[in-house]
């Protein structure tokens, strides 16, 4: 059951190989529902065809949106374009990597619209990455109580209201983008819900976003969100 018309972002960086297996798995989920969902495919400036292989499977139908960013600008910048691109009044997001099923994303629309809530989480409940992954998320997670005092609780797609979304508030382009505005929505008591899912291996290719650069990454980011939020 679906809280309401849906944007659903997909973000993509050269994710050819991934693109004709998973898109149309998630265009199978859209129609399944039975709502006026619309996608909206963000191409972060893919070198390997991405784009194209995209609008092959999407076709001309209206409600299917793609476009590329012209270079890499990175998660954040992605879900941004995205959420200036929708008209519905809920928004989510999946990558094109295949190791979030779309049918997961049921979990988050039934919890908005059995709950009064205007923001889903999401965390794994089988995603194993390794114990070096562990680490550095549970090292994220403790920097982020040190620094914004908020336990989060939120490892993949998110689902809120746009209205909530300020791009102009939301600075990074990066992947920090998928802490601060889960930090931001905590610490202004905005009312959410978390729901577990689950994560699968990626279908081809490599994760973009992993290592230990990644957190050092991460690390600067919440003290620069810290120094905005004074």
């Amino acid at each position: 059951m679906s809280a309401a018309p849906l944007s659903l972002i997909v973000f993509a960086f050269n994710e050819a190989e991934n693109v004709p297996t998973v898109l149309p798995e998630i265009l199978a989920w859209l129609r399944g529902t039975g709502e006026d969902h619309e996608l909206i495919f963000v191409d972060d400036g893919s070198t390997d065809g991405t784009l194209a292989a995209a609008r092959a499977v999407l076709g001309d139908d209206p409600r299917y949106k793609s476009f590329s960013h012209g270079t890499n600008r990175g998660i954040g910048a992605a879900i941004k374009s995205g959420v200036a691109s929708g008209t519905r009044p809920w928004i989510t997001f999946l990558p094109c990597d295949g190791q979030i099923p779309p049918g997961e994303l049921d979990a988050l629309l039934d919890a908005a619209a059995r709950e009064p809530v205007d923001v889903v989480f999401s965390v794994y409940k089988d995603r194993d990455d390794g114990w070096h992954r562990t680490v550095m998320s549970a090292g994220v997670r403790g920097l982020i109580r040190a620094v914004h005092g908020v336990t989060l609780r939120s490892d993949g797609p998110y689902l809120f209201r746009r209205a909530l979304f300020s791009p102009r508030e939301l600075v990074p382009d990066s992947f920090f983008l998928n802490f601060e505005f889960p930090i931001r929505v905590m610490r202004a008591g905005v009312r959410y819900a978390t729901v577990a899912i689950s994560c699968v291996p990626r279908r081809a290719g490599r994760s973009k976003s992993s290592g230990l650069k990644t957190v050092g990454i991460i690390a600067r980011d919440l003290f620069a969100l810290k120094r905005r939020l004074r």
